[in-house]
């Protein structure tokens, strides 16, 4: 049998050597390694999940009536704040966060009765966060879970107008998972005024 140096020298043994010693170097090269976070690809949505005019209007609709309702001109819950000291790849694990809490703790309660939409709403956002299921957040959590505490206190504060509050957002809370979770993010927030 000729050594891979023999084969090496002629232009089949070179075409040899390259498919049986380099190719499989560089595939395997081109892989994550073991246990390597995968986080930024798993934290992103297709910008088509935000493109559906049914949902958007409905979305939008319950936002816009339930606004009417929010007597609390001065605070917002959803907004540019929830970012501060956020890093931009780990805002869309933020946002996965933010709509998991507002399905379970704000559409999913007596709300649901209260207001159209709401079920419809609840069960498109719930699929959004599961297909985010495997999205982590990258290096020190702290200032995540601050600005996720800071907005569930405020909510609290204002009490029963709180949940009004965070439904009358719904158009931002949609705004902001979009700009955060998809592959071309718009440039800036919602411009929403109460």
């Amino acid at each position: 049998m000729a050594s891979l140096q023999t084969l090496s020298r002629s232009f089949p043994g070179w075409v040899f050597f390259c498919c049986c010693c380099c190719l499989p170097l560089l595939l395997t090269s081109s892989l994550p390694l073991k246990g390597a976070s995968t986080a930024p690809h798993a934290c992103r949505l297709r910008k088509i999940n935000f493109q559906q005019p049914y949902i958007r209007n409905r979305t939008y609709t319950l936002a816009k009536t339930v606004h009417a309702s929010d007597k609390d001109t001065d605070n917002r819950l959803i907004g540019q704040q929830l970012f501060a000291n956020i890093r931009e790849n780990n805002r869309c694990y933020l946002m996965k966060r933010v709509v998991e809490f507002v399905v379970k703790d704000v559409l999913l309660t007596e709300a649901k009765n209260q207001y159209p939409y709401v079920e419809e709403v609840a069960q498109f956002l719930a699929s959004l966060t599961s297909e985010l299921g495997s999205c982590q957040f990258s290096g020190k959590r702290e200032h995540i879970e601050k600005n996720l505490e800071q907005m569930k206190n405020k909510m609290e504060q204002l009490g029963e107008n709180g949940k009004t509050k965070a439904i009358g957002e719904l158009d931002l809370l949609f705004d902001y998972m979009e700009n955060a979770c998809t592959d071309a993010p718009k440039k800036g927030g919602s411009k929403k005024k109460n």
